[in-house]
């Protein structure tokens, strides 16, 4: 008796739960309600599988439970019955399938009215790009990528010049209109997914995928990545900011177009390669997932004034940042744990060279940049902090080498 007892509790446990669990879908906030019909109709069937099952098998074995002077009938075959439950299981499961099949149809096919983004994701950050007034996106290719160009835009391609480029994890919507979102990796699998606009999409190296959306509701919606995407998957967060107009129409304006910004760093570049090899390797190892560098807030200290700064740590020492600070911290850096963050950033695999140019840029970020060069990556000796051992810098994110392998195109986008 005590198995069907069971089995029955748990089926009301389980009922009790989903009708009053205290956690639920986030409010809609696009016009994908589809999304949630889909679900709940998987909800309802699964659900009813699970209780017609377990209610069954707690029936079964207390109906047929062993007494004495009763025998088991043997019927190895019922015909009958075996249609009846490939008929039920057939239907059941078609009724989960075929909405979500329609539903994914219209997912992928944009109405004309609808306005063009590109989303770019790379371990562990996301990056946009919005059209011009031509509304058309330029081409890209993995070769054009530079520390100026992390996008790999065609500097050749006329449809370039009046793309905005979004060099940060905030992307604005316009509420009410229709936006056909155009997806691609750098590096590894990534998933675009914001839980109040219900859609999600694989974002795969080597091809471009999409999917579109009405935004419904004003407001702000954290971008997650729902693909394991490396250590530091849990970290790759954005926002999505949904504007009326006058908001929207402000934002853009203050985009930069990628003409202004190729112009601006073509002369930074060329003044200083070191540094300038030093912000791709930044991009590379993934470090602009954790540091900003306009000194806003993130998982580890802002880089933005680090340079020449007194570092405070969480054991009450201090230490002042300089080019040997930095080299001895990346190389172990959670011997001492800047205050107020965590201790979670990873050894990282540069060689002396590259370490280098990584302290080169963080240097040119910093409230007080030396005349001298950066050092060798080696010595760690002229370390003065008030108390001995490795110091410590802000957390960069987990290494890996980027691999861009996003498809060549060769035409805009539309």
């Amino acid at each position: 008796m005590s198995i069907p007892i069971c089995l029955t509790l748990v089926v009301v446990a389980a009922l009790a739960f989903h009708f009053w669990s205290p956690w639920w879908l986030t409010p809609l906030a696009s016009n994908w309600r589809q999304m949630d019909d889909t679900l709940t109709l998987t909800l309802v069937i699964t659900g009813v599988a699970f209780v017609v099952v377990n209610l069954f098998v707690a029936w079964a074995i207390f109906r047929y439970r062993h007494r004495d002077g009763h025998r088991a009938a043997y019927e190895p075959h019922n015909r009958r019955l075996e249609i009846w439950l490939i008929g039920i299981t057939t239907v059941g499961i078609a009724a989960m399938l075929a909405p979500g099949l329609f539903v994914y149809a219209r997912l992928i096919s944009p109405p004309d009215d609808a306005r063009v983004v590109e989303v770019v994701g790379q371990q562990w950050q996301w990056r946009f790009r919005l059209p011009g007034p031509d509304g058309r996106l330029g081409t890209s290719d993995p070769s054009y990528v530079t520390a100026d160009n992390p996008l790999g835009l065609n500097p050749k391609d006329p449809a370039n010049q009046d793309n905005r480029i979004v060099d940060a994890p905030e992307l604005h919507l316009l509420v009410g209109q229709p936006v056909k979102l155009l997806l691609r990796a750098k590096d590894v699998l990534h998933d675009f997914y914001v839980p109040p606009f219900r859609t999600r999409m694989n974002m795969v190296p080597g091809m471009v995928t999409q999917m579109w959306l009405t935004p419904t509701r004003i407001g702000r919606f954290d971008i997650l990545c729902a693909q394991l995407c490396g250590v530091g998957h849990a970290n790759m967060r954005g926002v999505v900011v949904v504007d009326d107009k006058p908001a929207y129409d402000a934002w853009v304006a203050k985009l930069p177009t990628f003409a202004s910004l190729q112009a601006r760093h073509a002369g930074a570049s060329s003044s200083d390669p070191l540094a300038a090899r030093g912000k791709l390797l930044a991009q590379q190892k993934g470090c602009a997932a954790c540091h900003t560098v306009d000194g806003s807030q993130g998982v580890g200290p802002t880089w933005h004034g680090l340079y020449g700064k007194t570092e405070t740590f969480q054991d009450g020492t201090s230490a002042h940042v300089d080019d040997a600070f930095l080299a001895t911290f990346i190389r172990n850096p959670t011997a001492r744990v800047p205050k107020g963050f965590a201790p979670i950033m990873p050894k990282i695999d540069l060689t002396d060279d590259e370490l280098t140019a990584l302290v080169a840029y963080i240097r040119t970020l910093g409230a007080a940049a030396p005349a001298t060069p950066a050092p060798s990556a080696t010595p760690a000796a002229s370390v003065t902090p008030t108390q001995p051992g490795p110091t410590a810098v802000p957390a960069a994110a987990p290494a890996s080498a980027v691999r861009s392998c996003w498809p060549r195109s060769p035409g805009g986008f539309s």
